[in-house]
């Protein structure tokens, strides 16, 4: 039985990344041993999207909000910048830049979630 879903970000600082999910998104976490910090994602779902022609398969990772403007002002406040917002069929979409650099995507979801479904 699947129980939950474990989501890696291999990042160039971890301790930095680790730092910004702690203090910043103030994400609750575990302590798993020597500093590798285990967080508590908020509710998740899952879409299996076709590979674009002839591209490799790969894996994405968003974090979801009700509110991107709100969400984007509130991270502005901690100095966090965020992307470019694009607006597609299926929501508004930004990224999030990590103090190792790289980016996390966030979006507001203009489509049925499926977040509360796990409790049924």
């Amino acid at each position: 039985m699947i129980t939950g879903l474990h989501a890696l970000i291999n990042a160039n600082d971890a301790d930095k990344v680790r730092a910004f999910f702690r203090d910043v998104l103030k994400l609750p976490f575990v302590d798993a041993g020597h500093g590798w910090l285990i967080f508590a994602a908020p509710p998740a779902e899952l879409a299996v999207h076709p590979a674009d022609d002839g591209a490799e398969p790969s894996h994405q990772l968003y974090l979801m909000c009700d509110d991107l403007k709100a969400t984007m002002k509130d991270l502005a406040s901690k100095g966090v910048p965020c992307g470019e917002v694009l607006e597609a069929r299926w929501g508004s979409v930004t990224s999030i830049k990590l103090p190792d650099g790289s980016e996390l995507g966030l979006y507001q979801p203009k489509h049925p979630t499926a977040l509360n479904l796990a409790g049924r």
